[in-house]
């Protein structure tokens, strides 16, 4: 396994998906358009809720890319996690609104593992990365989510713990 590799892509996807949490808490409602627009799906329920926001896509996208700068790696690796951890975040948040859970609240397992994965999974190639790499930050993303989403949640910082 790499651990550096692992750790700086377990950076990155903090960064992708703290950015969003952060930036609710320090702007309030500015620029928190909905990314559904208030849509709703066949089932009456809304698309992907409401704490799914341009704000928090392009701010996770932006600092993810400058963040991968900052770790050694290309900015085009830090765009790809960007897009990929919030496509996960939105898949997630699309199932969620399926299985009639409300924005924001937890599903163990769908809520960390798209997100992990599917950036993980893109950056295969580029990065070099072997199963056990994959494996490791899935793995730990998953457990650390849950444990720093609490801590965020004591400083309050989050609304709600995982």
């Amino acid at each position: 396994m790499q651990i550096t590799i692992v750790v700086k892509l377990l950076t990155l996807l903090t960064v992708a998906n703290g950015v969003p949490v952060i930036a609710k808490r320090l702007m309030g409602g500015r620029w928190s358009w909905p990314l559904d627009g208030g849509c709703r799906f066949f089932d009456g329920r809304p698309l992907l809720g409401e704490s799914k926001t341009v704000r928090g896509l392009v701010l996770s996208i932006v600092t993810t890319s400058v963040a991968a700068l900052l770790l050694g790696l290309d900015a085009s690796t830090g765009f790809l996690v960007g897009v990929a951890a919030m496509a996960g975040d939105l898949f997630s948040s699309f199932v969620k609104r399926r299985l009639g859970l409300t924005s924001s609240s937890q599903a163990t397992g769908l809520d960390q593992i798209p997100e992990s994965l599917v950036p993980t999974l893109l950056c295969w190639y580029e990065l070099d990365l072997t199963a056990a790499d994959v494996a490791a930050v899935a793995g730990i993303f998953l457990v650390g989510e849950i444990v720093l989403s609490r801590l965020l949640f004591w400083l309050k910082i989050r609304d709600r713990p995982y």
